[in-house]
């Protein structure tokens, strides 16, 4: 079975401004070019990939700044935004996500989703890779709970999950989530800077099929679970 991945970073309740939101964007999209050359071109969507190919959005803060103020990026009081990278149709990546919202319910988020397959894919869906975007989302955008994980088994865990109650091959807690406690080999725990703490389950790439990885995200399941860092997204206090 072919598994898809994505990568999130989740937050509730912080108004920011367009110039604001431009800048943590900017800083994402700078760290985005430096590991992955497709990654340094980012299109609005269009009827064709040969039309999408032709509108550019350059992601200085000034330009993504403007591509946030306009009309129809707005949401609410929200900043939303989907951009695709990429040479070949079928070897495309996006960011999307939506930014700067006050709403307690309805959460901001930054999500990279990589190509499936093809060399591309096997380029970028590594635990090297992928922590890597996890901890630059972190230190971009601050958010309370980040992840990078197979669609697949984040679905078989729950049909409906709220954000931050489930685990994921990388995963990202704020410090305001409280303590990672010990946790069994071979699962890797660093620090991101004062921000929070990462958290890898395996060096090689997690999949729903291998019962090993299952079996070792349901066993840190339990330990994140009782120190209280799975839980639905709160309000910053």
């Amino acid at each position: 079975m072919m598994e898809s991945y994505f990568a999130g970073a989740y937050w509730l309740g912080r108004s920011e401004s367009a110039e604001q939101c431009a800048q943590r964007a900017s800083a994402f999209f700078q760290f985005l070019a430096r590991i992955e050359p497709t990654w340094n071109r980012w299109c609005e969507t269009a009827d064709s990939f040969e039309e999408a190919s032709q509108r550019q959005v350059a992601t200085d803060v000034d330009s993504l700044r403007k591509h946030f103020s306009r009309k129809d990026r707005r949401l609410g009081d929200a900043f939303q935004y989907w951009l695709w990278a990429g040479v070949r149709p079928e070897e495309t990546s996006s960011v999307s996500g939506m930014c700067g919202s006050a709403d307690p319910w309805t959460p901001s988020s930054c999500v990279l989703s990589p190509p499936e397959e093809g060399p591309l894919a096997a380029r970028l869906l590594t635990a090297t890779v992928l922590s890597r975007v996890v901890r630059e989302m972190a230190l971009a955008w601050d958010p309370e709970f980040g992840f990078a994980t197979s669609s697949e088994h984040y679905g078989s865990l729950s049909s409906r999950p709220k954000m931050g109650t489930l685990p994921g091959w990388v995963m990202y807690f704020s410090r305001h989530r409280g303590t990672v406690p010990p946790l069994p080999a071979p699962v890797r725990v660093e620090p991101v800077g004062e921000l929070g703490t990462l958290v890898v389950l395996t060096p090689e790439r997690f999949t729903v099929t291998n019962p090993d990885h299952v079996a070792l995200a349901s066993k840190v399941q339990q330990v994140l679970d009782a120190a209280g860092l799975l839980h639905p997204l709160r309000l910053p206090s």
